[in-house]
């Protein structure tokens, strides 16, 4: 599970976050949504322990991040807004490596990455040098090294950014496995199509705030919409004119 308890962070005079508090449970996937320059980025880089809050509490299975980092780190899998690989290792490598560093052994690491080839169907470039992989190629090998150590809960940064159609259908596949799994998994998206047939919950972060957290249909029925994209429009409107 993930808690994050009033969290504040500025750069400056800008303020990035500013008091942002939601949950994501087990056993659900949990949309993070908001306009470009929200605030969401800058939300997850928190939660991975890549940026540390001016103020507020992050709890990863009910471990603070900011007294235990690398316990934390432990249990997330993790896929940034960057994805880079390296690019001379294939494909299996790259997992292998990230494998290492968490400690695994290697016929953990060799299992649990035959697990993940077959799951994200990489077999046909499983072998190959990353360098010159397409975008959904090189999301999948990153999310497989994510998620090489079995973490309980997951972050994916826009995981189907790029993707073509059947990649993007393929990865839409794989979360849903995640939640039944009973895992946590955290991500955020544009694609209201994704949000609306992925999510059990919503969260929705406007200027650094927090400005709804409900089920799909709860803001639908909040907003009077009965497109989750009008929804959101409506929430960002109506937070700006009230910042106004």
């Amino acid at each position: 599970m993930i808690e994050v308890i009033d969290l504040h962070k500025r750069f400056g005079t800008v303020v990035a976050v500013d008091g942002v508090t939601f949950s994501a449970r087990d056993g659900e996937i949990t949309g993070l949504l908001g306009p470009n320059g929200a605030g969401k980025t800058t939300t997850l880089r928190c939660l991975y322990t890549l940026m540390r809050p001016d103020r507020g509490r992050v709890l990863i299975d009910g471990i603070d991040a900011s007294v235990d980092p690398v316990a934390v780190r432990r249990r997330l899998g993790v896929l940034p807004d960057a994805r880079g690989l390296y690019k001379r290792l294939t494909a299996r490598e790259n997992i292998a490596y990230f494998g290492r560093l968490q400690g695994l052994d290697e016929t953990t690491i060799r299992s649990r990455s035959d697990a993940a080839i077959a799951a994200l169907d990489m077999g046909d470039f499983a072998d190959r040098r990353s360098e010159g992989f397409s975008q959904g190629q090189r999301v999948k090998t990153a999310i497989a090294r994510a998620l090489v150590h079995d973490p309980k809960n997951v972050i994916l940064d826009e995981p189907t950014n790029g993707l073509d159609v059947m990649a993007t259908r393929s990865m839409r596949q794989y979360l849903k496995r995640l939640k039944a799994e009973g895992r946590c998994v955290l991500f955020s998206s544009h694609i209201m199509q994704e949000v609306a047939a992925l999510c059990d919950r919503i969260v929705v972060i406007a200027r650094g705030r927090v400005v709804a957290d409900e089920t799909p249909d709860a803001l639908r029925a909040q907003t009077g919409e009965a497109n989750l994209e009008d929804a959101f429009v409506k929430l960002i409107g109506s937070d700006e004119g009230l910042a106004a």
